[in-house]
């Protein structure tokens, strides 16, 4: 089975790297994908996280990265997925993400979404959380990857 993980991954934190194995371990085939926005403003390029990813998970087999643009249902055809993969950490998450799978319901029918939930002890993480961390001088190394964090001091140690 192939499952598709489409998210901004702006940055990679080990929440995101949580769904990726143990969606690796259910389902074989996974495709991380990088929505490349373009009303956003993203700290990493594409390519700076497809390296990270690639870095992160090389350890794990059956896994690709890859960029696109536009609608996540039009990147899952395209690649010919059998499921949408959206992490919850809480409650919160859960009401954007079924409107989500709602929405994505309405444009292609054949696709379907499935939820997995972050294990507890990284359900506080998000992207956002991560880079205002950093930027304030905090230590994240316990919320993202070596690489990312490196990454992270290198460009805020830069804006000082």
């Amino acid at each position: 089975m192939k499952v598709l993980y489409p998210g901004s991954f702006d940055p990679l934190t080990y929440g995101h790297l949580d769904l990726v194995q143990r969606a690796s371990e259910r389902f074989g085939d996974v495709i991380i994908a990088i929505l490349d926005n373009p009303t956003k403003v993203p700290t990493f390029s594409i390519e700076r996280r497809i390296q990270q990813i690639n870095s992160s998970i090389s350890n794990l087999q059956g896994i690709r990265v890859i960029s696109y643009r536009g609608l996540t249902v039009q990147c899952a055809k395209k690649y010919k997925v059998d499921l949408i993969l959206r992490g919850l950490r809480a409650m919160s998450d859960f009401e954007y993400e079924l409107q989500i799978a709602h929405t994505n319901r309405t444009l292609d029918n054949s696709i379907e979404t499935i939820f997995l939930a972050t294990e507890s002890h990284h359900s506080f993480l998000s992207s956002s959380v991560v880079k205002e961390v950093a930027l304030f001088g905090g230590k994240v190394d316990h919320m993202v990857p070596p690489i990312v964090a490196t990454d992270l001091y290198q460009i805020n140690n830069k804006n000082k």
